[in-house]
């Protein structure tokens, strides 16, 4: 087995994992929009977000004018006021629950993880296609002159404004492709894509790829580890869907195939 055939395989099997993980994808049971005002949570019918498993009583949650937010637990325990962050969502746990408050374009939402769901004991293995290393490219990673303010619809249609300052450009079979970032880090640049395959094999929405050994001119775009998004696996998530430059009209069959 060659290297490279090798760490695809332990990148499956990190990949499976996390999925599997207990705040992974795949045992989310609850995502509710939060308000200003104060909120009761927890699995007993006269709370206010009511819960399909857990404590009777989790807690409160208050959301203040300016979006701030503040936990206090049921059993009495000290408040806290929760540090929200976009990319880091603050946590919280009550039994069996795992708790953490999203943003998305400056609103809040509860979600709720169930860490003694069977969910991921019965999923079965992702499906991929054939390992193939043609589709691990080393892009051209070109700074754009403007940065391109963009309006990205999501799964929700919850259009979201994001801001890509960079695009991957690549040739396939004589063809040059430009491929925009709109999301993830600049050491670990997103993009969420569409291709033709999303007709008949892989998820309708879209597939994230992540940059890999970014260097001032270069980006590895590793097809091979295309993945399916969260909303493949799961109706309580939002995600991003591609912008019109990155929905290709080739088959890139590589990575993970529709669920």
């Amino acid at each position: 087995m060659s290297d490279y055939q090798a760490d695809y395989a332990d990148w499956k099997t990190r990949r499976l994992a996390a999925l599997k993980a207990a705040d992974g994808w795949l045992n989310i049971v609850a995502r509710d929009w939060l308000s200003a005002g104060t909120v009761s949570v927890g699995s007993a019918a006269d709370n206010d977000i009511v819960l399909p498993t857990g404590p009777q009583r989790v807690g409160t949650l208050t959301q203040d004018e300016r979006g701030g937010v503040t936990y206090e637990p049921a059993d009495g325990a000290t408040p806290v006021v929760l540090e929200l962050s976009k990319y880091k969502p603050p946590r919280f746990t009550a039994g069996n629950l795992l708790l953490e408050v999203t943003t998305l374009n400056g609103q809040n939402a509860l979600r709720v993880r169930d860490t003694a769901s069977t969910a991921a004991a019965i999923f079965p293995d992702i499906a991929y296609f054939e390992l193939d290393p043609s589709w691990r490219i080393v892009a051209k990673w070109v700074a754009l002159d403007t940065p391109l303010e963009l309006t990205i619809d999501t799964s929700r249609s919850i259009q979201t404004e994001v801001e890509a300052t960079h695009k991957a450009v690549f040739t396939r079979d004589g063809t040059t492709y430009g491929l925009l970032a709109t999301h993830g880090t600049p050491e670990s640049p997103q993009f969420v894509i569409r291709d033709l395959t999303a007709r008949d094999s892989t998820y309708g929405a879209c597939r994230f790829v992540y940059g890999e050994e970014v260097t001032d001119s270069s980006i590895v775009l590793d097809f091979n580890k295309a993945i399916n998004p969260p909303c493949a696996y799961t109706d309580f998530a939002v995600c991003p869907l591609p912008p019109a430059q990155n929905v290709l009209p080739i088959r890139i069959e590589a990575g993970e195939r529709r669920p």
